[in-house]
């Protein structure tokens, strides 16, 4: 691997794998999604409760993942709540289009840019993406069991 690994797993993302929030699973969530990536085996379950105003007022979130989607669900659950459902849709499909580059920022989700080394890795994209498309999944879910 040399120099490409050092790049993919920086200081940073290795930090935020060891400091993830939110860690313990909500006894009475409103919504619950599981994410797998079929070529590393990572998995993520995110819980969410809504508030009144459809933003995320609880979040809970198992995570059985690589350094990648340790530090991706830090950085998910450090600033998901709060955040409406149409800006965790928004944040899942940025962070993607970035991957794919798509798109030359992550968008205004705070941090990402720290995956622009696993830009060429297409085989960890998924683990990145897992804990943006649980939290997208699960809030989506919470609203439309609201409404």
């Amino acid at each position: 691997m040399g120099a490409m690994s050092g790049a993919l797993y920086n200081t940073e993302i290795l930090r935020l794998a060891t400091a993830i929030p939110h860690q313990q699973r909500l006894d009475q969530p409103q919504a619950s999604a599981e994410r797998r990536s079929p070529v590393c085996g990572s998995r993520i379950t995110v819980d969410v409760s809504m508030d009144p105003e459809g933003r995320v007022a609880a979040l809970g979130q198992e995570v059985r993942a690589c350094a990648l989607g340790q530090a991706s669900a830090a950085l998910m659950g450090g600033h998901a709540i709060g955040r409406s459902v149409d800006e965790l849709a928004n944040a899942r499909d940025a962070l993607t289009a970035f991957l794919a580059g798509e798109r030359d920022d992550p968008g205004d989700w705070p941090g990402l840019g720290i995956f622009a080394p696993a830009r060429p890795h297409k085989a960890r994209h998924a683990s990145i993406r897992l804990a943006f498309e649980a939290v997208a999944e699960a809030a989506a879910r919470a609203s439309e069991a609201v409404a």
